[in-house]
């Protein structure tokens, strides 16, 4: 079978979930081109295109990794992450039509009780992934190679110690270190050019679920190769993060100044 027939037989629930946000966030994508949405300089559709597709490659790769489980609950995760995750999209979806805040948003009681839902959400889907990345440490996979689960497992806690991260910035009610979450950023992703950023550790963080089993399954295919560039991706996560509580942003900028002469 081809790549997406093999999604839908693992667990064909979380594959539309994830078809679901992969097309809300295209649809984002088209609107944050489209509208006037404007909020903080940054057109407000680019925020739920990120989530969703975010979401998109969770739920994907989720899905593939606990195919390999032996007696998982698969019904019980798919709907704690519908819930939870699907409620978060939606709601700044919901927030970005009205050009407003999703996150750190206390300007009414009623938006300072979503925000804590949101938040409270993101938390139970991190620490369902935590249960999961547990059980694949305490049971043994023979049928795959050694260097691929441990990639897996490597992807899994780094996921979730970068996901929690994400408590530093509900703390702050911000983003951004040494200045306001402004418009100054690089395209899509808007990661500050000017102060510290704390989104890119995170994002960082989160998408070695991804990225170190990709690497581990078609390019290194060593266990000891997959140790070292989990220890280096974990710096570079690690690096940027306190880069970004120094204030410091990771993406320099440049201003020069000229004069016109009359």
């Amino acid at each position: 079978m081809n790549f997406i027939e093999q999604l839908k037989y693992r667990n064909e629930l979380l594959f539309y979930f994830g078809l679901a946000n992969l097309i809300a966030g295209i649809v984002f994508f088209v609107l944050a081109y489209t509208t006037v949405n404007m909020l903080n300089g940054v057109n407000a559709w680019f925020k739920p295109f990120k989530f969703a597709l975010s979401t998109t490659l969770y739920c994907w790769a989720m899905l593939w990794y606990c195919h390999y489980l032996q007696n998982f609950n698969a019904s019980l995760f798919n709907w704690t992450i519908i819930i939870t995750l699907g409620f978060e999209v939606a709601y700044i979806a919901f927030r970005a039509s009205r050009a407003d805040l999703s996150h750190f948003n206390l300007s009414t009681p009623l938006a300072s009780t979503l925000f804590s839902i949101m938040g409270l959400a993101a938390t139970v889907a991190t620490l369902y992934t935590a249960y999961i990345s547990i059980l694949f440490f305490v049971n043994s996979f023979p049928e795959l190679p050694t260097y691929y689960v441990w990639s897996i497992r490597f992807g899994l806690v780094l996921f979730v110690i970068f996901a929690f991260e994400g408590a530093a910035m509900g703390a702050r009610l911000s983003h951004s270190v040494g200045g306001s979450d402004d418009s100054f950023g690089i395209p899509i992703l808007n990661w500050s050019r000017k102060f510290g950023d704390l989104r890119i550790a995170h994002f960082i963080g989160m998408h070695a679920l991804q990225v170190l089993p990709i690497l581990s399954y078609y390019v290194f295919k060593d266990t000891k190769v997959v140790f070292l560039i989990t220890a280096l991706y974990f710096v570079l996560a690690v690096f940027t993060l306190v880069r970004a509580l120094q204030g410091t942003p990771f993406f320099q900028y440049q201003i020069t100044n000229t004069r016109r002469s009359e």
